[in-house]
Parts: C-alpha cells; structure tokens; sequence
C-alpha cells in the first residue's frame, strides 16, 4: 500500500506512502548463511512531509472499506548512509531488470502487490525518470496485455505487460512479469522514485494471475526461507535501512521475535492487536491492522483515534490528523500488545511534524475498519514478513 506523509500539500500520492532516495555505499559483511541477501534502502531528502496527505490517500485506497524462533540468521553488511531532510518520510531501493541490468528506484510496499516502473513507452510524464528500454534486453519478452492503476486520489498509472530477469538482492528471477508505465499521473512525476515494488500477496495484482517477485523467489527456489525481514532506520540514530530477502538480519533488533498469524484474506498482511497502552492505561481494545511499509503514519480506526489522542490530549485537526504537544518529554510511549508481546512507539515518534510549535502527530485515522501499522511503528520493530501456506509475521522490538 502506498501512503506518504507530508502536511501541507499532496505532495507525492502513490496510492499510500511513497520511497524516498539517497545515495550511499555498503560496508561488505560475510553471510552467516547462504542463500540470504541484504537489500539496503534509501530515503529521499527531497519529499515533503504532509499528516494530511497521508490520512487522505490511505482513506482513498482502502476507500471500498470505509464506514519465537529464529530460522535463519544473517550477519549485519553494513548500512546505507541517509540524506533523510524530511525525517524518516519514506524509503527505496534499487532493483536491476533486464539483461545487461538496467537499475530502477523502487518504492518497496508491502500495502500492494504489483511491480511497475517507468518505461521508454512513457510519454513526457515520465521525464526525469529513470526508464527502462526493452530493446537493450535480450531477456525482455513481449506479453502484450494491459494494465492501469487508479488510486483513490486521482493518481493513476498504466501502460503494458511484459516479462524480464529482475534481479532483487542479488538474485535473478526469471521471467518475472513487469508492468512497464507508457503514462503516470503528475503526483508520480514530481516524485523521485522510478516505480513501484508491491510485497504484498498476490490476490490483490492489477492483473488477475500475475506472480509477484517474492512468489517467484520462492517458486524459483532462490532463496531458503520464504521470507524478507524489515529494518528501516531513524534519521536520529543514522538513518538506514534494509530489506532482507531469504531471512532477517539479528543485528537489527534485541530479545527474541514474536510470531504472529496473518489473515491474508484481503490480501495485506492482517494482523490482530489486542490492545494498546498509554502510561500503563488502556487505551483501547482488540483491533484489526496491516502492517504496511508504504504508509508513513500510524492510522487508527476512528474510535481507536479517539481513544488514543484523548489520552494524550490531542486535538483532532478534522481531517484525520491530529495537533499534539510539541514537548516528547509530557507524552508517554505508546504501546500495542500483540499475540502475548508488547512493542511500543517511543514519545518522540509520536510527534510526527513540528511546525514553527505547532505539532502534528503519528497518528491519526481514515474512515477504515482496520488500522495502518506504518513507517511509525516499523522504524521501531524489526518485521520479518514469512509468506508461508499459512503466513505470519515475526516482530521484535528496535531499541
């Protein structure tokens, strides 16, 4: 799913939050264990930050429902260095197609499912683009059929089918479909990244039977362990990021992971949160919620909103955000008991804008009948997303 924050405009609507760049280089590690590589990201120092636009787009997308073991273990490779001017807003990463390798800045998502990018068949909304050219790949396959993507907000995105090698982390699939963009609407084209990455299950694809990459890693036999794990860093601590695909990197979180169930009826990574705590008070009930890389935020249902932003004296803005004191030091963490663990937002993540002392925060609500454990809650718990017949996510917290 994709959802970007930034207050004040719609800055970049890619259906949710959208990538972010930044260039830097990886400190080389050995693999503790084979068939296992470390994905870094990158933030974009250019995107601005907007609550609003975030609370919006989210409601857009999601708009037809309104209303511990660990298996495998891999040695940290370094980190990406990070130009993160807008505060942890949004990631990316690099993924080669074609053969000789043609690189892409990917928004990497698991709110979504399709894989799309910028092509030479764009027209001049794709200018500035990174693009990709079937005629300098010798694995390219023409497939012919079409595509196209509306969000909720107007933004929109189509083009044609076809199949390549892609090449994510350092492994080739093969004959991976592709969706190559021949148009994309304004809101792409001032964003600096070159497309899309969905990570989500593939029940939800544009096109119907379409496999995403990670189907294709395990159906390939790529990797060892269906599964990728999430870090994405603060700014505050050095910024960062990776994606680990065939495990996890241990390095990247303290205590031991929780497994979790996944409903994957909707095709999203469904969890269920039993309650949440603010100050050693409840602040709310059992709630379901997705846990989406490709939203910025926090969005709560909106009884659970109320509840939480009530606790902390919050004030609602009326457009799913909300005002919220500007001294972390007042404002108590935020933590979600989850299957029989508790992971919590530390104060100072839960201001998410500071405007000349006017305060924006983490959270806020859509309209929607589950809530969006975004970039607020996965910055500060590592998540291994496991992609089995019966699928689960592993947490452990950060700090």
């Amino acid at each position: 799913m994709k959802i970007t924050a930034a207050f004040l405009g719609l800055a970049a609507a890619i259906a949710s939050v959208q990538a972010a760049p930044a260039t830097s280089g990886l400190a080389a590690a050995p693999l503790v264990q084979p068939k296992t590589y470390t994905l870094p990201v990158k933030v974009n120092p250019q995107f601005s930050r907007s609550a609003k636009a975030s609370v919006w787009k989210t409601a857009n997308k999601y708009q037809k429902y309104v209303q511990s073991k660990k298996t495998s273990v891999l040695a940290s490779t370094g980190s990406v260095n990070m130009t993160d001017v807008q505060n942890d807003v949004e990631y990316y990463g690099i993924v080669k197609v074609g053969t000789p390798p043609q690189s892409f800045k990917l928004d990497f998502d698991t709110g979504s499912s399709d894989l799309w990018f910028a092509s030479t068949l764009c027209s001049s909304t794709c200018s500035g683009k990174t693009k990709y050219d079937s005629s300098k790949s010798s694995t390219y396959k023409k497939d012919g059929r079409s595509w196209s993507i509306t969000y909720g907000d107007g933004s929109t995105s189509s083009g044609i089918l076809a199949t390549d090698t892609v090449n994510l982390g350092g492994f080739s699939i093969k004959s991976q479909t592709i969706e190559l963009a021949k148009k994309i609407s304004s809101s792409f084209s001032s964003d600096p990244i070159d497309g899309l990455l969905g990570l989500a299950f593939d029940s939800i694809t544009t096109v119907s039977g379409v496999k995403t990459p990670v189907d294709n890693l395990i159906s390939q036999k790529l990797i060892s362990q269906p599964q990728f794990g999430v870090f994405l860093g603060k700014e505050s601590n050095g910024g960062g990021g990776e994606y680990v695909f065939g495990g996890y990197d241990s390095t990247k979180f303290k205590g031991k992971l929780t497994t979790v169930p996944v409903d994957n009826s909707q095709g999203f990574w469904g969890i269920t949160v039993s309650s949440t705590t603010i100050n050693s008070k409840s602040a709310s009930s059992s709630f379901s919620a997705i846990i989406d890389t490709g939203t910025t935020l926090l969005l709560f249902t909106n009884s659970v909103a109320a509840k939480v932003a009530a606790a902390y004296g919050a004030t609602d803005n009326g457009d799913g955000t909300y005002a919220i004191s500007c001294d972390a030091s007042s404002l108590s963490p935020l933590s979600f008991k989850i299957n029989g663990a508790t992971f919590s937002i530390p104060a100072e993540d839960l201001i998410f804008e500071n405007d000349g002392g006017s305060c924006i925060a983490g959270f806020g609500y859509a309209s929607l009948p589950f809530a969006i454990l975004g970039d607020v809650f996965i910055k500060n718990n590592y998540v291994v997303f496991q992609q089995t017949s019966s699928p689960s996510v592993q947490i452990a917290s950060i700090e």
